[in-house]
């Protein structure tokens, strides 16, 4: 018996770095799993694999910048599986940039790519798991916790969706969801690329996690959130999980 067995769960951005290190740990625990990517080559590349392990598992080629047809990505999850009890809001992209230089269509893209598509999920999937007493998983980052060079419009879009993140906790507790933020240093392709961009930097902030290496995306991020998704989290919501080897120590 795995932890998640019979849960269906969907997580966006699932076709590659920490959302397919969590689908892959989903699918191990017995869960049915919705990755949401726009690319579709990878996409079903990474549909093809969670189906070897479990074959309900399923890909949806979506762009969630489109607000509008963001409803029917649970409409064709309910419709398939006929229940709903994770939602894992993962995908986000952005562009570093100094504040100074920060135009209008940075931020569109940021807050497009992730607090709209996380706030609108959000809604969209209430009904369904009112039902099932399910589980939402936001992302965070140090970036908006630290205040990152480079990072003011990931940070603010990751800090909005903290902000909405703990008012759902508030407003949800009583129906039984419990909704919580994981914060991650994985060894993603972007974090590989970036040490290839800027060595330096990439030392610097290796230096600065107190267990000297990088979260692995399935063991670590993906393990993290099988346990906020399955029984033994129910009774935490409203949480911060800092998945970063201890970078970072809320107060």
């Amino acid at each position: 018996m795995g932890k998640l067995d019979g849960k269906v769960a969907i997580i966006t951005g699932g076709a590659g770095g920490i959302g397919s290190g969590m689908a892959k740990a989903y699918v191990k625990e017995g869960a049915k799993v919705v990755i949401v990517d726009l690319n579709e080559e990878t996409g079903r590349a990474m549909e093809k694999e969670l189906q070897a392990i479990q074959p309900d598992s399923l890909f949806i080629q979506a762009d969630l910048t489109q607000r509008d047809k963001l409803k029917d990505i649970i409409t064709k999850v309910i419709d398939t599986y006929g229940r709903l009890d994770i939602l894992i809001n993962n995908a986000h992209a952005s562009r570093q940039v100094l504040i100074e230089n920060v135009t209008q269509d940075d931020l569109d893209f940021s807050f497009n790519t992730g607090f709209y598509p996380t706030f609108y999920l959000m809604q969209a999937a209430l009904p369904y798991l009112k039902e099932s007493k399910g589980a939402i998983i936001n992302f965070s980052s140090g970036a908006g916790i630290n205040g990152d060079v480079m990072q003011s419009t990931y940070a603010v879009a990751k800090e909005a969706i903290r902000a909405v993140t703990r008012v759902a906790a508030n407003e949800w507790g009583q129906f039984g969801i419990n909704v919580n933020l994981i914060s991650p240093i994985a060894n993603s392709p972007g974090i590989q690329q970036w040490k290839k961009d800027q060595p330096e930097a990439y030392e610097k902030m290796l230096n600065n996690i107190p267990m000297r290496r990088l979260g692995e995306l399935e063991e670590d991020i993906g393990r993290v959130a099988v346990f906020l998704g399955s029984e033994d989290a129910s009774y935490i919501t409203g949480q911060t999980i800092m998945v970063d080897g201890g970078a970072t120590k809320l107060r």
